[in-house]
């Protein structure tokens, strides 16, 4: 494995944003020349599937800029600062985003985003035991929570409805979790 290992020689900081920054990586590659990486630095992100005893699961619909659409997706936020218990992130959006708050909460994986290119990790919990609060949504955020059975949302994936990185694994990984449970 170390004989795929790049030396980073160099950083240039090339964008400073309010969700990413950008640096230019010149690495020694492996066998001994140097190359160019565009780096997309991000803080991080923490995003939940809350699971009633119906097993059901709160999704956000909302406006996506980047891709010109509306996207159905579990709640989800970056970290407020790098750090962050990622945990404690992931009960904050629940709360934002839906009301919710949740009795448990449990890591289901830290998922590299786009690691050719960014250093992104969005940690992925499941969360049950919930409660229905008051949303208190960002000044910025506008949003719908549309509640749907978790099989309903493993078709929907499957039918190329669900496009979200996230929002798939996270959805399948609970759902696979349920399933052991029961059968245990």
């Amino acid at each position: 494995m170390d004989n795929l290992k790049e030396e980073i020689v160099s950083k240039e900081r090339k964008f400073d944003g309010v969700v990413i920054d950008v640096e230019h990586w010149q690495v020694r590659l492996p066998d001994g020349s140097l190359g160019l990486r565009e780096v997309a630095l991000h803080k991080g992100a923490a995003a939940v599937v809350p699971v009633d005893e119906q097993g059901r699961v709160p999704m956000v619909r909302q406006f996506r800029a980047p891709i010109g659409r509306v996207t159905l997706e579990i709640p989800a936020g970056k970290l407020d600062h790098p750090g962050e218990d990622p945990e404690l992130c992931a009960r904050r959006e629940l709360s934002e985003e839906t009301g919710l708050t949740a009795e448990s909460v449990t890591k289901l994986v830290a998922l590299r985003t786009t690691p050719g290119f960014c250093n992104e990790t969005i940690h992925l919990y499941m969360a049950r035991g919930l409660t229905q609060g008051e949303r208190h949504l960002d000044e910025d955020e506008f949003l719908n929570v549309e509640w749907v059975p978790l099989e309903e949302l493993t078709d929907r994936i499957v039918r190329g409805e669900i496009e979200d990185a996230k929002t798939i694994a996270a959805l399948l990984m609970a759902r696979e979790i349920l399933r052991r449970e029961r059968e245990a």
